[in-house]
């Protein structure tokens, strides 16, 4: 049987330890029964948290990458809740792909798909775009490539994990998986992996001595299980505000029109899935973390006070070609109040939303899917390493 190999890579600060110190199981796990810490000031990023997904593309993958899908914005939303010092992290999403027969063997039959982006469209793009194949899965390779060529940020302000999922002997391909991990804990990476079968046989086939060896955490899933969702009372007005905020956005430039087209794309991409996942990513797009100044006017004049002033003629969109700077100016700042007051009002329902899941949540037991795996820990990682989590 094939395996998908997911890695999901991410990168924190690690303010508790020295540099030479390592995390080991024993203090995440302790680390998770601290309070969480409510309401920090909130002020600019700090740190940045760095997440590569490396999903293994053969044949009987479908149902992981199904919840790769599933669950990418309910783990975007999970690291929206974590501040360091108050302050809010960047996050970026890199994609790789592994274990495609489609792909050169000269490569280990793996691609970068895209490399670490704060472009959460894009990566959702790229990943409803994947498409299994027969093939050669290789975990050793893969978290090899992700180590050495996707750009790790150093600093212990930041931190870096890897997620690898798959269902096959861990040690598959000429590179050694306990070389590569080493070589990925020298530069502050950490293994975490995920069995796609039993318990036992995932022990046996040493996806737990990878995560061992990684000082992360072992996990095993049933990975054909269709995600469960709990609808909520607020997704239908969350999705409601998702619409009157996609309005806001003033696409700019050469890209301005294809990645505004990209985003409603993505909206859709989510909604095929179920309402509450739509409803999930309609939360990540009200965080600060969904930021698109590359295309989007109100974006750019957030970050660059002269934005405006520095726009090229032929930037501009249709809307607005014959209108003067200040006309611009003018219509670039109502927009932007208009974007704060839906993005408040989305995360005033956001909340209501999350506390009506956690309650339903304790009535039955939680699934063992790809994302719980990976939010579980997110939270046991960031607890240990001085970050606070903020519901």
């Amino acid at each position: 049987m094939k395996k998908l190999v997911f890695t999901f890579t991410l990168l924190t600060s690690m303010v508790m330890f020295s540099c030479e110190k390592k995390i080991n199981t024993a203090t995440i796990d302790a680390a998770t029964s601290g309070k969480t810490i409510q309401n920090p000031e909130e002020t600019t990023a700090k740190g940045t948290i760095q997440v590569a997904l490396l999903l293994d593309t053969s044949n009987s993958m479908d149902g992981l990458i199904e919840q790769a899908k599933s669950r990418l914005w309910n783990i975007v939303n999970t690291l929206t809740t974590l501040k360091f010092e108050g302050k809010t992290p960047d996050i970026e999403i890199a994609l790789y792909e592994y274990g495609n027969s489609g792909l050169s063997i000269e490569s280990n039959y793996i691609r970068q798909v895209i490399p670490l982006s704060t472009d959460l469209d894009l990566i959702s793009e790229k990943l409803f775009a994947l498409r299994t194949n027969g093939g050669s899965e290789y975990c050793g390779a893969v978290i090899q490539d992700a180590a050495q060529k996707l750009t790790w940020k150093d600093g212990l302000e930041n931190m870096k994990l890897i997620y690898i999922a798959g269902n096959e002997a861990f040690t598959q391909g000429s590179i050694n998986y306990k070389e590569s991990i080493s070589d990925a804990l020298k530069k502050g990476i950490y293994i975490n992996t995920i069995h796609c079968g039993g318990y036992e046989e995932g022990i046996r086939g040493l996806w737990k001595d990878g995560a061992d060896v990684g000082q992360g955490k072992y996990f095993n899933i049933d990975s054909n299980a269709k995600v469960r969702y709990i609808v909520t009372p607020y997704d239908d007005q969350i999705s409601q505000c998702n619409v009157r905020l996609n309005t806001t956005y003033i696409g700019y430039g050469s890209q301005g029109v294809e990645k505004k087209r990209a985003q409603e794309v993505q909206d859709a991409n989510a909604q095929s899935i179920s309402k509450a996942n739509y409803a999930e990513r309609a939360v990540s797009k009200s965080k600060a973390v969904y930021k698109n100044e590359s295309w989007d006017l109100v974006d750019k004049a957030k970050n660059d006070s002269k934005a405006l002033e520095n726009l090229k003629a032929e930037e501009l969109p249709a809307e607005l070609k014959n209108k003067s700077k200040e006309e611009i100016k003018t219509i670039v700042a109502q927009k932007t109040k208009e974007r704060e007051t839906i993005q408040k009002e989305m995360d005033e329902l956001s909340k209501k939303r999350q506390a009506y899941i956690d309650e339903e949540s304790k009535k039955t037991k939680s699934q063992d899917d790809l994302g719980n795996a990976i939010t579980t820990s997110i939270h046991s990682f960031a607890k240990a390493k001085g970050y606070v989590v903020v519901n």
